[in-house]
């Protein structure tokens, strides 16, 4: 089956310490590809089918490692892009007792700031149904334009297109809210949690914050509230609207939350696309996010369609 997904954005290395606590306490770390759209890509691709990846690594050892474990998952190369100029970004993963997790991030002029406008042809936009793209890659040009670009050109082309702010607040000195408001102007569908909106100055109840989104411009607004599970809002000119729905997660023994939020917008996406209701959607993303949370790594812990099912039954 042919991709009907595209994913944009930034492919990284994380390390993952030994042990909880702060970082200068760390002596030992395991290398693992990481990076939200391209851990959404791998999630998608054991869901079925693979997605297309538009991603840009340095051309050097660890861009290499990550080219190599993204043809291991099954996504296609066709985007993913060696910038001969650059290095890959490297973000070291703090672990609390809790299992909750902080970033150190190396990521100055790095590969993923230099992703270049209409790498992606429109001729590729019209045989997809959904295009994805992230917060992180608008924090600097020549990568924010490209990504807005995108996300232009898709809906043109009569692209769904998926918005996940995800912020971080190690790389945001300034400018989130402008961020904020440019991506949710050109995406069909937001995903975001709390602590997202309220790096922008947004705050409130769920069904507030859930407002506050779609007034920015998408049909849909989706709100994860940890383990409280999620809920979602849809206007009348969504496909599936208009329509609310919530889920309220489920319970399983956390071993790692990194890459969970990256699983359940996998999951959103694989639902929205297959055609799911709003609140089977829900359900499918918040299982693909419990599963991911039993093994440790963003990509290494393992999900497939069959995995999340099982939890849904």
């Amino acid at each position: 089956m042919e991709s009907d997904i595209l994913v944009a954005g930034e492919c990284l290395v994380d390390f993952i310490p030994d042990r909880p606590g702060p970082l200068e306490t760390v002596e030992q770390f395991r290398r693992r590809a990481g990076g939200a759209p391209a851990n959404v890509a791998v999630r998608l691709a054991g869901l079925g089918p693979a997605p297309l990846l538009w991603t840009r690594l340095g051309a050097d050892p660890f861009g290499r490692y990550l080219e190599a474990t993204l043809q291991e998952h099954g996504i296609p190369g066709d985007f993913v892009v060696a910038d001969e100029e650059a290095k890959t970004t490297l973000a070291f993963v703090a672990h609390d007792d809790d299992a909750d997790r902080g970033f150190t991030f190396y990521r100055e002029r790095t590969a993923d700031t230099r992703f270049q406008p209409r790498t992606v042809p429109d001729e590729v936009l019209e045989a997809l149904s959904w295009v994805a793209f992230g917060g992180v890659c608008l924090t600097d040009e020549p990568a924010r334009e490209a990504m807005l670009d995108l996300a232009t050109r898709a809906r043109r082309n009569d692209c769904q297109t998926f918005f996940d702010p995800n912020a971080r607040p190690e790389l945001w000195p300034d400018g989130f809210s402008e961020a904020l408001e440019l991506g949710c102007a050109r995406a069909s569908v937001v995903k975001a949690t709390p602590e997202d909106l309220a790096e922008a100055g947004i705050e409130g109840s769920p069904d507030e914050l859930l407002d506050a989104v779609l007034d920015m411009g998408p049909h849909t607004a989706i709100l994860t509230l940890g383990s409280e599970g999620a809920v979602a809002r849809a206007r009348r000119e969504a496909p599936w609207g208009p329509a609310t729905a919530e889920h309220e997660g489920f319970d399983v023994e956390v071993v790692d939350t990194t890459g969970a939020g990256d699983a359940f917008a996998a999951g959103l996406l694989r639902g929205l696309a297959d055609g799911r209701t709003l609140g089977e959607t829900l359900a499918f993303g918040n299982a693909a996010a419990a599963v991911t949370t039993t093994s440790e790594g963003a990509m290494s812990a393992s999900v497939s369609r069959e995995s999340v099912e099982a939890l849904l039954d």
